[in-house]
């Protein structure tokens, strides 16, 4: 089957997808993402991926290249014509073609680029039967994490650093010692006495919608609840651990920089949520 990409109004063959050497996502990281995932042939949570992207466009004030109807159809039509199953949907909106200047230029359009990938697993094997590891690493990232821009250098870095460890993921921490996130994902401690805890929504984190609806999932399941930042060493004390994103959904957790964490297997909390999640995007309801 070949495979689509969509570009600026078009869609093209994806080896002869392109964007102007001028585009200032190419050459300034002038833009946003988002990445929809595609499981049993259902979108998940597609509102509130769209809403993000509204806001992080919004924070640029990067126009919407075409309207919020259209983009989803783009989606949807894209997905169908390279037969996505299970996989994702990456869009990214740049604020366009212009000379390269730090300083915005006159009014023009934005540019759209939109891809799919297909995914044969969700996890490889012994993920969800023995956890993960994490490493700890500093953040090192400007000061509005809230917006899903393509500028990840410092997760790029960290990711590399995370893999030369043997590690899946890396969590960033702050100078006062709290973790904020991993590079490509939410960080969650389950606590000894049972209490879930993730950072709060601020400017240090992106807000995921993957960790939106896992909240509203603990709530739904009478889980306790805290949103505040937690240390490293709460973490290594923790009973459990896990990580969220569009593409891991809930995964554990069970080693933090080489150490155990509880009894070093994945815990039920993460498993739970994780099964949950999925049940609620098969069944329509995410």
């Amino acid at each position: 089957m070949a495979r689509w990409a969509y570009v600026n109004g078009r869609y093209l063959p994806h080896d002869r997808a392109a964007v102007h050497i001028e585009d200032r996502g190419f050459q300034l990281a002038d833009g946003v993402y988002e990445v929809v995932t595609i499981l049993g042939g259902r979108f998940a949570d597609m509102d509130g991926h769209l809403d993000r992207l509204d806001r992080s466009l919004n924070a640029l004030r990067i126009p919407w290249p075409v309207n919020r109807p259209v983009l989803e159809r783009v989606m949807r039509e894209l997905a169908r014509r390279n037969g996505i199953h299970d996989g994702a949907v990456y869009m990214q909106v740049s604020r366009g073609v212009a000379p390269r200047d730090f300083r915005f230029p006159s009014p023009r359009p934005s540019s759209l680029v939109v891809t799919t990938r297909r995914v044969q697993r969700w996890t490889q094997p012994g993920q969800l039967e023995e956890g993960v590891p994490v490493i700890t690493i500093p953040d090192i990232r400007w000061g509005r994490r809230d917006i899903k821009t393509t500028g990840l250098l410092a997760q790029v870095l960290g990711k590399q650093q995370a893999a030369e460890a043997g590690a899946f993921e890396a969590w960033m921490v702050d100078p006062d010692g709290t973790v904020t996130e991993g590079c490509s994902s939410n960080a969650w401690i389950v606590m000894a006495e049972g209490t879930l805890v993730t950072r709060e929504p601020s400017h240090k984190i992106l807000n995921g919608v993957t960790r939106l609806a896992l909240l509203r999932l603990a709530r739904a399941a009478e889980l306790t609840v805290e949103e505040r930042p937690f240390t490293v060493a709460e973490a290594l004390a923790a009973r459990e651990a896990f990580v969220s994103s569009a593409g891991t959904f809930a995964l554990p957790v069970t080693r933090i920089d080489g150490q155990a964490i509880g009894t070093g297997k994945p815990g039920p909390v993460a498993l739970g949520l994780r099964r949950a999640y999925i049940d609620d995007v098969l069944r329509g309801r995410l």
